[in-house]
């Protein structure tokens, strides 16, 4: 067994509508899913990925209006690696976010800068044979757009605690001294670690939750059982309806989910129109009214942007 690389990542946001603003407008993805936190149906659950809503691709936000910043600290993932297949698109990206008023370091082949929101995030030129997970949007060519994730980047206190279950449970292997890589069969990531900084990481907007890794359906069952055979605490598996999930904490203190490559978001409605209208799991429908009346209302993401 081999998990392929990163299945999505889920971070926290306390602005729904600046939230789609940035991730759909800005950075270009498609909003693939709108429905609702499964486990707090009152508040949205937002997934933006590319055109197919492929694993690999796939950032998503539990919006908690009003939630106070947070902070990134020990045990929690503090940024988030996009591929790009150029220097050409690294310059587009470098004058398009700056376009925005963002704040932009660029080192080499590679981007830093923040959501609006403190979430970390770098872009990086990569060289690979993987497919380009990419988002068809009007101001940005394809071929300079985002090309799904390459990385997440956590704080640690001590990397090496981790390395048991990294390798010798979820079949990592070493790609430095603190970085791991992961390889299936059609994608790879890397899971890397910094130095924690002195102040205690706070959850809050801003902040990544969680960092899922993706499996075959048929291979699901069999990492649950591989990860309690380790000694590892781990949830029962959980379904999603969109696909299904396990859930266990990392020595380091991130929580992992190992999620699988399908149903996929097209379960519930046409591919050509995800994320326009909320979309709601069977087992949640009935709450529909509820739900709807109070959501925040959302800006289409693609909608033409006006100026004063």
């Amino acid at each position: 067994m081999r998990l392929n690389g990163i299945h999505h990542v889920t971070a926290i946001t306390g602005d729904a509508p600046g939230n789609v603003d940035f991730y759909a407008r800005v950075l270009g993805l498609r909003l693939v899913k709108k429905t609702v936190n499964q486990d707090d149906p009152s508040v949205y659950h937002l997934f933006y990925a590319d055109d197919g809503g492929s694993a690999g691709s796939d950032i998503t936000f539990f919006e908690y209006p009003g939630a106070r910043p947070g902070r990134a600290g020990a045990g929690m993932v503090h940024r988030v690696v996009y591929r790009l297949g150029s220097d050409d698109a690294l310059d587009f990206w470098a004058g398009r976010l700056e376009a925005e008023g963002i704040d932009v370091q660029r080192n080499g082949g590679q981007l830093r800068f923040a959501d609006p929101e403190g979430l970390g995030l770098q872009l990086r030129v990569v060289r690979t044979d993987d497919e380009p997970l990419v988002a068809d949007h009007p101001e940005i060519p394809r071929e300079l757009a985002l090309q799904g994730f390459d990385a997440v980047c956590a704080y640690a206190d001590d990397p090496e605690q981790s390395r048991p279950l990294l390798e010798d449970t979820l079949g990592f292997g070493a790609a430095g001294a603190s970085s791991w890589k992961i390889r299936g069969e059609t994608r790879g990531s890397v899971y890397m670690y910094d130095e924690a900084p002195p102040d205690q990481g706070v959850p809050g907007a801003g902040t990544v939750h969680h960092v899922a890794w993706s499996s075959r359906m048929d291979e699901h069952d069999a990492w649950r059982s591989r990860v309690a055979e380790a000694g590892v605490q781990v949830t029962p598996v959980i379904d999603r309806f969109y696909f299904r999930s396990i859930y266990l904490r990392e020595p380091s203190g991130v929580l992992f989910e190992i999620a699988t490559m399908g149903p996929g978001f097209a379960t519930d409605e046409p591919l050509e129109h995800l994320g326009e209208r909320l979309s709601l799991p069977p087992n949640f429908e009935h709450l529909r009214d509820q739900v709807e009346r109070s959501l925040t209302p959302l800006p289409d993401p693609r909608a033409p942007r006006v100026t004063q």
